[in-house]
């Protein structure tokens, strides 16, 4: 039941005979889950197989070494867990949209739409392609024929501009 240093001398089999049992109650009492604790035994295994060259009987006992390996697992499973445990939170905060919402939402797009007119072809242009529709600033400089440093500065003072047409609507940021 000796692991020399590599994988081919790992007899999987009897090692697990020795030590399975032992690491799946401990991933049990762990993650209190018997499907995660299974799973969990798994993965130990296979990170041995994986990694049997790096096992040093000198430095710890298989023992010792497997429940290092299970502890890890344990711990990214747990990880994995509260991920996806406050997804799971996330959403169920999300509410529907309110009419209420619905109609700020529709207020707030009018608004920029008035603003955007207020601003030159080139503002508004370069902030449309790359705000609004989310494009590369590689690809619209290109479309627009003009460089990403002339771009960039279109939509920096476009943003200004912007900002200063609402302003002049009487919109307060």
């Amino acid at each position: 039941m000796a692991i020399i240093g590599k994988r081919a001398e790992l007899d999987l089999r009897a090692v697990y005979a020795a030590h399975g049992p032992e690491i799946y109650r401990f991933a049990l009492r762990q993650l209190g889950d018997r499907q995660a604790a299974e799973e969990a035994v798994q993965e130990v295994f296979l990170r041995a197989w994986r990694s049997a060259q790096r096992f040093d009987p000198d430095l710890a006992s298989l023992r010792v070494w497997l429940f290092a390996i299970a502890r890890n697992v344990v711990i990214d499973e747990a990880r994995a867990r509260a991920r996806h445990d406050r997804r799971l939170v996330a959403a169920a905060a999300h509410r529907p949209e309110t009419v209420s919402d619905h109609a700020d939402a529709v207020l707030d797009q009018r608004l920029v739409e008035q603003a955007l007119l207020r601003i030159s072809d080139n503002h508004r242009a370069a902030l449309v392609e790359t705000y609004l529709r989310g494009r590369s600033y590689r690809d619209v400089a290109a479309e627009q024929g003009v460089s990403q440093v002339t771009l960039r500065s279109r939509v920096f003072f476009g943003l200004k501009a912007l900002r200063q047409a609402m302003e002049e609507m009487g919109v307060r940021l």
